[in-house]
Protein backbone atom coordinates (compact mmCIF):
# COMPACT_ATOMS: atom_id res chain seq x y z
CA UNK A 1 0.00 0.00 0.00
CA UNK A 2 2.82 2.39 0.88
CA UNK A 3 4.58 1.78 -2.46
CA UNK A 4 1.40 2.61 -4.36
CA UNK A 5 1.06 5.91 -2.49
CA UNK A 6 4.68 6.80 -3.26
CA UNK A 7 4.16 6.02 -6.95
CA UNK A 8 1.00 8.11 -7.05
CA UNK A 9 2.75 11.02 -5.30
CA UNK A 10 5.68 10.86 -7.73
CA UNK A 11 3.29 10.74 -10.69
CA UNK A 12 1.41 13.82 -9.48
CA UNK A 13 4.67 15.62 -8.76
CA UNK A 14 5.85 14.96 -12.33
CA UNK A 15 2.47 16.04 -13.63
CA UNK A 16 2.86 19.42 -11.87
CA UNK A 17 6.32 20.04 -13.30
CA UNK A 18 6.60 21.78 -16.64
CA UNK A 19 7.65 19.74 -19.63
CA UNK A 20 11.27 20.34 -20.53
CA UNK A 21 13.91 19.07 -22.93
CA UNK A 22 13.19 15.52 -24.13
CA UNK A 23 9.84 15.32 -22.32
CA UNK A 24 8.38 17.74 -24.86
CA UNK A 25 6.50 15.49 -27.31
CA UNK A 26 5.38 18.10 -29.86
CA UNK A 27 6.93 18.04 -33.34
CA UNK A 28 7.21 21.83 -33.65
CA UNK A 29 7.44 24.57 -31.04
CA UNK A 30 7.65 28.36 -31.01
CA UNK A 31 10.96 29.19 -29.35
CA UNK A 32 11.88 32.21 -27.22
CA UNK A 33 15.55 32.78 -26.38
CA UNK A 34 16.84 33.33 -22.83
CA UNK A 35 17.01 37.09 -23.44
CA UNK A 36 13.38 37.20 -24.65
CA UNK A 37 14.11 37.29 -28.39
CA UNK A 38 11.63 35.42 -30.61
CA UNK A 39 13.46 32.70 -32.52
CA UNK A 40 10.35 31.53 -34.37
CA UNK A 41 8.83 28.12 -35.03
CA UNK A 42 11.25 25.20 -35.34
CA UNK A 43 11.47 21.44 -34.90
CA UNK A 44 11.56 20.40 -31.24
CA UNK A 45 14.79 18.43 -31.62
CA UNK A 46 16.48 21.51 -33.16
CA UNK A 47 15.26 23.68 -30.31
CA UNK A 48 16.56 21.18 -27.74
CA UNK A 49 19.92 21.07 -29.49
CA UNK A 50 20.06 24.88 -29.49
CA UNK A 51 19.32 24.94 -25.73
CA UNK A 52 21.97 22.27 -25.04
CA UNK A 53 24.56 24.28 -26.98
CA UNK A 54 23.95 27.16 -24.58
CA UNK A 55 23.96 24.72 -21.60
CA UNK A 56 20.36 25.63 -20.78
CA UNK A 57 16.97 23.86 -20.83
CA UNK A 58 14.07 24.08 -23.25
CA UNK A 59 10.95 24.58 -21.09
CA UNK A 60 7.35 24.48 -22.34
CA UNK A 61 5.75 27.72 -21.17
CA UNK A 62 2.35 27.62 -22.90
CA UNK A 63 1.04 24.20 -23.92
CA UNK A 64 -2.36 25.44 -25.13
CA UNK A 65 -1.20 27.58 -28.05
CA UNK A 66 -0.58 26.13 -31.49
CA UNK A 67 2.35 25.41 -31.76
CA UNK A 68 3.26 25.33 -28.04
CA UNK A 69 5.54 28.10 -26.76
CA UNK A 70 8.89 27.04 -25.29
CA UNK A 71 11.60 29.15 -23.74
CA UNK A 72 15.32 28.52 -23.42
CA UNK A 73 16.24 29.08 -19.77
CA UNK A 74 18.07 27.71 -16.74
CA UNK A 75 15.25 25.56 -15.32
CA UNK A 76 16.89 25.08 -11.90
CA UNK A 77 17.20 28.83 -11.39
CA UNK A 78 13.67 29.40 -12.70
CA UNK A 79 12.24 26.82 -10.28
CA UNK A 80 14.20 28.31 -7.34
CA UNK A 81 12.99 31.86 -8.13
CA UNK A 82 9.40 30.63 -8.47
CA UNK A 83 9.52 28.88 -5.07
CA UNK A 84 11.09 31.97 -3.51
CA UNK A 85 8.37 34.28 -4.88
CA UNK A 86 5.60 31.87 -3.76
CA UNK A 87 7.10 31.78 -0.28
CA UNK A 88 7.28 35.59 -0.21
CA UNK A 89 3.66 35.88 -1.36
CA UNK A 90 2.56 33.42 1.30
CA UNK A 91 4.41 35.40 3.97
CA UNK A 92 2.71 38.65 2.95
CA UNK A 93 -0.74 37.05 2.83
CA UNK A 94 -3.04 38.04 5.67
CA UNK A 95 -5.42 35.36 6.87
CA UNK A 96 -8.60 36.19 8.71
CA UNK A 97 -10.17 33.63 10.95
CA UNK A 98 -13.84 33.18 11.62
CA UNK A 99 -14.56 33.16 15.35
CA UNK A 100 -17.97 32.26 16.73
CA UNK A 101 -20.12 33.61 19.55
CA UNK A 102 -23.25 31.75 20.68
CA UNK A 103 -26.32 33.54 22.03
CA UNK A 104 -29.67 32.27 23.29
CA UNK A 105 -33.20 33.60 22.86
CA UNK A 106 -33.63 34.58 26.52
CA UNK A 107 -30.13 35.92 27.21
CA UNK A 108 -29.85 38.59 29.90
CA UNK A 109 -28.48 42.06 29.19
CA UNK A 110 -25.30 41.51 31.21
CA UNK A 111 -24.61 38.17 29.50
CA UNK A 112 -25.18 39.85 26.13
CA UNK A 113 -22.62 42.53 27.03
CA UNK A 114 -20.12 39.84 28.12
CA UNK A 115 -20.52 38.02 24.80
CA UNK A 116 -20.15 41.34 22.98
CA UNK A 117 -16.91 42.02 24.88
CA UNK A 118 -15.42 38.73 23.66
CA UNK A 119 -16.58 39.52 20.11
CA UNK A 120 -14.90 42.95 20.39
CA UNK A 121 -11.62 41.22 21.27
CA UNK A 122 -11.90 39.05 18.16
CA UNK A 123 -12.70 42.05 15.96
CA UNK A 124 -9.81 44.05 17.46
CA UNK A 125 -7.43 41.28 16.37
CA UNK A 126 -8.82 41.51 12.81
CA UNK A 127 -11.01 38.38 12.80
CA UNK A 128 -14.58 38.04 11.57
CA UNK A 129 -17.21 36.91 14.07
CA UNK A 130 -20.11 34.59 13.37
CA UNK A 131 -22.89 35.31 15.83
CA UNK A 132 -25.17 32.29 16.18
CA UNK A 133 -28.39 31.80 18.07
CA UNK A 134 -29.83 28.27 18.40
CA UNK A 135 -33.63 28.04 18.71
CA UNK A 136 -35.11 25.14 20.65
CA UNK A 137 -38.65 23.75 20.49
CA UNK A 138 -41.35 26.45 20.51
CA UNK A 139 -38.73 29.20 20.10
CA UNK A 140 -38.72 28.43 16.37
CA UNK A 141 -42.21 29.88 16.10
CA UNK A 142 -40.92 33.21 17.47
CA UNK A 143 -37.76 33.73 15.42
CA UNK A 144 -38.35 37.50 15.35
CA UNK A 145 -37.37 37.58 19.05
CA UNK A 146 -34.06 35.97 18.12
CA UNK A 147 -33.51 38.55 15.38
CA UNK A 148 -34.20 41.30 17.95
CA UNK A 149 -31.52 39.76 20.24
CA UNK A 150 -29.10 39.86 17.28
CA UNK A 151 -29.88 43.55 16.67
CA UNK A 152 -29.32 44.34 20.36
CA UNK A 153 -25.98 42.53 20.16
CA UNK A 154 -24.98 44.51 17.08
CA UNK A 155 -25.96 47.81 18.73
CA UNK A 156 -23.30 47.09 21.37
CA UNK A 157 -20.50 46.43 18.83
CA UNK A 158 -21.56 48.78 16.00
CA UNK A 159 -18.79 51.31 16.76
CA UNK A 160 -16.02 48.91 15.69
CA UNK A 161 -17.86 46.34 13.54
CA UNK A 162 -19.98 46.22 10.44
CA UNK A 163 -22.54 43.64 9.37
CA UNK A 164 -21.20 41.44 6.63
CA UNK A 165 -24.32 39.29 6.67
CA UNK A 166 -27.65 40.37 8.11
CA UNK A 167 -29.31 38.09 10.69
CA UNK A 168 -31.01 35.26 8.80
CA UNK A 169 -32.76 32.08 9.85
CA UNK A 170 -31.05 28.91 8.67
CA UNK A 171 -32.89 25.87 9.99
CA UNK A 172 -32.94 26.03 13.80
CA UNK A 173 -30.31 28.78 13.95
CA UNK A 174 -30.18 32.50 13.33
CA UNK A 175 -26.80 33.57 11.97
CA UNK A 176 -25.19 36.99 11.56
CA UNK A 177 -21.61 37.68 10.46
CA UNK A 178 -19.80 40.83 11.58
CA UNK A 179 -16.36 42.05 10.54
CA UNK A 180 -14.02 44.89 11.48
CA UNK A 181 -14.87 48.22 9.89
CA UNK A 182 -12.71 48.81 6.79
CA UNK A 183 -10.78 52.04 6.94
Amino acid sequence: MRKEENLINRFHQREKEQERNYRIRDLQVRVIAADGEQLGIMQTRDAIRLAEDKELDLVKINATSNPPVCKIMDYGKYKFDKQKSEKEAKKNQKTTEMKEVWLSMNIGQHDLETKAKSALKFIASGDKVKVSLRMKGRQQAHSRIGVDVMHKFFDIVKDVAQKEKEPSTEGRAIIMIIAPIKK
